[in-house]
């Protein structure tokens, strides 16, 4: 999923649960609005904490990428199965323009 397809999502009437796995200190420091975080290595044991269902759509992401890709296998390992990594991670949403409002 692009960055404009999940601004586009989430000024939504049903915007997917959104996934932040970096570091606390990290998303401290900027998110995706609407993100909950569970950082990469304990996404594993932390699962039942994200709050959608496993058949609905689940945008992951980190920084630049690697951390987001381990946190999807593990999810998909745990039965979710619409996990979308977002494009261009944390990098490119803080680069993207501001939607017009």
């Amino acid at each position: 999923m692009t960055a404009d397809e999940l601004a586009r999502a989430i000024a939504g009437s049903q915007p997917p649960a959104i996934l932040d796995v970096r570091t606390p200190e990290e998303f401290a420091r900027g998110h995706v609005p609407g993100a909950i975080n569970i950082p990469f290595n304990q996404v594993g044991r932390r699962a039942g904490e994200i709050p959608t269902a496993h058949d609905a759509v689940l945008v992951v992401y980190c920084g630049h990428g690697p951390r987001a890709w381990l946190a999807a296998r593990a999810l998909r390992a745990r039965g979710f199965r619409k996990v979308e990594l977002l494009k261009g991670h944390w990098a490119h949403w803080r680069r993207r323009p501001p939607s017009p409002t």
